[in-house]
């Protein structure tokens, strides 16, 4: 494998590489190029029996369920193992939380979609993030909705190639903490902006955690999705919670302090753009932000260290504060994306399905509402 060559300057290079694609083609050679999954069903996309690196993943689903993007389940499993490296409902993989498509391009990461297929909650939804396996690949979907899913298509392009014993393998799983512990009692309007800001958090134990990974490796960033249920009185911004990053075990402070959440994900003064896609950072879905409503309901954004990725020889702890001090009591959910050794710590249970599912937008408006 080649290493430290972007992907422009590399293709001038020949590569010792065979290129092979994995699909949902009809080998009948009718034009039916899906698979079904039935409710309850995991179907296995890909089963590879090689060394080599996947380089491309593209799907895109027909389902009755309109949750079913939280509800569909996406696991990888390298050189077979038994524990997951990847765990993730579907949409909070490719980028997009709360069971939603979202048209949004990034350079690992991408929804396609607008019309009649974003009406339907659907979207084509492509990852680029290489992910190398010294053995073997296996790819499946777990279908936890009450029905089935009438159309699953798919590619995943690999490469069958000679890969490094040495290599870092890819990883990602999902979190969600629905409420976060609020510091203050926000709904009972005890606290208001500037009685925020004099609280103060030195040690971080109350963060959301976006990662919590032992090994060798680096973080390459994350997909974090926030339903604002709980904003300050008169005070409808849900951010100001710095992200802290403590690597390799080090006690306070952390190597990486943040200022706020607008700052980690590259952004300021709140998020006066609403959504925008930029290739390593951005807001894939966004509410309004003007208005007595500024800053209500769902919300995903993105980063990604794809230039300067986040080093560890031994663990990593990523955590963010929900809002200064962790004033907030809201829904956060996120996916961290890492590449690290083998063996992984294996994930935490991956929680119920009915703990995974977003408010309705009636239910999120009217908590916003009572504390606003």
């Amino acid at each position: 494998m080649q290493t430290g060559i972007s992907s422009l300057r590399g293709i001038i290079y020949p590569r010792d590489a065979r290129s092979r694609r994995v699909s949902s083609w009809d080998q009948s050679g009718a034009n039916h190029d899906f698979v079904s999954i039935q409710s309850g069903e995991t179907a296995v996309l890909a089963d590879i029996q090689n060394a080599g690196c996947i380089n491309h993943i593209w799907m895109t689903l027909n389902a009755e369920d309109p949750l079913y993007l939280r509800k569909v389940v996406l696991r990888m499993y390298w050189d077979g193992e038994t524990n997951p490296s990847v765990e993730s409902p579907l949409g909070d993989f490719f980028g997009v939380g709360h069971a939603r498509a979202n048209h949004f391009i990034s350079v690992p990461l991408n929804m396609i979609t607008g019309n009649g297929p974003l009406e339907h909650n659907q979207a084509a939804m492509n990852c680029f993030f290489p992910m190398p396996f010294t053995r073997a690949a296996r790819i499946a979907l777990s279908n936890e909705s009450e029905s089935q899913i009438s159309h699953a298509y798919y590619h995943i392009d690999y490469e069958e190639m000679p890969v490094p014993d040495a290599i870092l393998h890819f990883h990602a799983q999902w979190r969600r903490e629905f409420p976060t512990r609020a510091t203050p009692d926000l709904p009972a309007r005890e606290v208001n902006f500037e009685g925020v800001n004099s609280l103060v958090n030195l040690g971080g134990e109350e963060n959301y955690v976006i990662l919590d990974a032992q090994g060798r490796g680096h973080y390459v960033g994350c997909v974090l999705s926030i339903d604002h249920i709980n904003p300050i009185p008169k005070f409808g911004w849900f951010g100001e919670g710095d992200d802290m990053i403590f690597i390799d075990g080090e006690a306070w402070p952390p190597s990486l302090h943040g200022t706020g959440t607008e700052d980690y994900f590259c952004a300021a003064w709140g998020y006066p753009s609403g959504q925008y896609d930029g290739p390593y950072h951005g807001i894939s879905l966004a509410g309004t932000t003007e208005g007595p409503l500024a800053y209500s309901g769902k919300w995903t954004m993105y980063r990604f260290h794809i230039e300067a990725p986040v080093c560890f020889q031994k663990k990593i702890r990523v955590t963010i504060e929900h809002g200064h001090a962790n004033v907030h009591a809201n829904d956060y959910a996120s996916v961290a994306y890492w590449y690290q050794t083998e063996p992984h710590r294996p994930f935490p249970t991956l929680i119920p399905l009915a703990e995974r599912l977003p408010l309705s937008e009636r239910e999120s408006l009217k908590r916003f509402c009572a504390t606003i």
